[in-house]
């Protein structure tokens, strides 16, 4: 049997069915809808795959209009925008069964030497990721075992998290909590050694706990859930090259959440601290 992270890699390669036309798959899950970050990865392949693969993904823009169905194939149609001497534009485009659930711009940039460079230091120090524990083994010490549910679901999961803080379960554990939320994640095994499977595999990634950070102040990440949230848009800037399967640290935070919409944004940095990704994303929250 395949481990997730092959099976994530297989779900990241596409079918091409026409020139500039694509097929993935949406494997059956319990989900309610397709996890968004499976479409923004999958979207950003087919982008890449009509590009000479000289030119690295520099940012991406995309809006989540409907939720897709699990199980049902999803096809991406890429529009060749620009293609110019240093950057490269394209525009995809997801479709399932006939409707539009998904659209993505992606611009690719020439690497080259830039005149000068910066960066701010993190926000903050967390713990070195070896020495937390699991997302796993932090459900378990809390609940004796895993729920059913959640044993399928960690067998499947392509990604090592593991919180910085400790996971909250209760009212009074985020009682006075600050709208911020930081996890190490990398792929639970190689990714091979294609640049664009590691970004896409890290955009999967990017959409997986950005909005702890909003939910934070209200809700525990854990337990009974009292809102239902959901990706509205979803924006990232990739600063350096990086590999998926090594450690990252995602910092996030929300800096407002009005009108039934929570804003986050991500900072995700390497073992050095080095900010290698910018991600902002908003989501829709309602009463259960």
């Amino acid at each position: 049997m395949t481990n997730p992270a092959e099976r994530l890699v297989d779900l990241l390669d596409l079918e091409q069915i026409e020139v500039n036309i694509f097929r993935g798959r949406s494997p059956q899950e319990s989900l309610q809808r397709v996890f968004g970050g499976q479409v923004a990865g999958q979207a950003l392949v087919a982008a890449g795959r009509t590009t000479d693969g000289d030119r690295p993904v520099h940012s991406l823009h995309a809006y989540f209009l409907r939720p897709g169905r699990p199980g049902v194939p999803i096809v991406y149609q890429v529009e060749r925008v620009r293609d110019g001497r240093s950057f490269t534009t394209r525009r995809v485009t997801a479709v399932q069964q006939g409707r539009t659930i998904f659209n993505l711009t992606a611009s690719f940039h020439k690497p080259e030497e830039g005149p000068f460079e910066h960066q701010l230091p993190p926000a903050r120090e967390v713990p070195d990721p070896e020495s937390l524990p699991t997302v796993t083994e932090e459900i378990r010490q809390h609940l004796g075992s895993l729920p059913d549910q959640l044993e399928r679901m960690a067998r499947r999961q392509p990604f090592d998290i593991r919180y910085a803080d400790r996971l909250r379960w209760s009212a009074e554990d985020v009682k006075d909590a600050e709208p911020r939320s930081a996890v190490w994640m990398r792929a639970v095994g190689p990714l091979g050694d294609d640049p664009l499977v590691h970004t896409c595999a890290l955009t999967y990634a990017s959409d997986m706990t950005l909005l702890d950070a909003v939910r934070l102040p209200v809700e525990p990440l854990w337990g009974q859930r009292n809102f239902d949230m959901a990706s509205l848009d979803h924006a990232m800037w990739f600063h350096r090259p990086f590999r998926a399967d090594e450690w990252f640290l995602y910092d996030q935070e929300s800096p407002i959440a009005t009108g039934g919409r929570g804003l986050a944004r991500g900072r995700i940095y390497d073992l050095q601290g080095r900010l290698l990704v910018s991600v902002v994303q908003e989501g829709l929250f309602r009463k259960l």
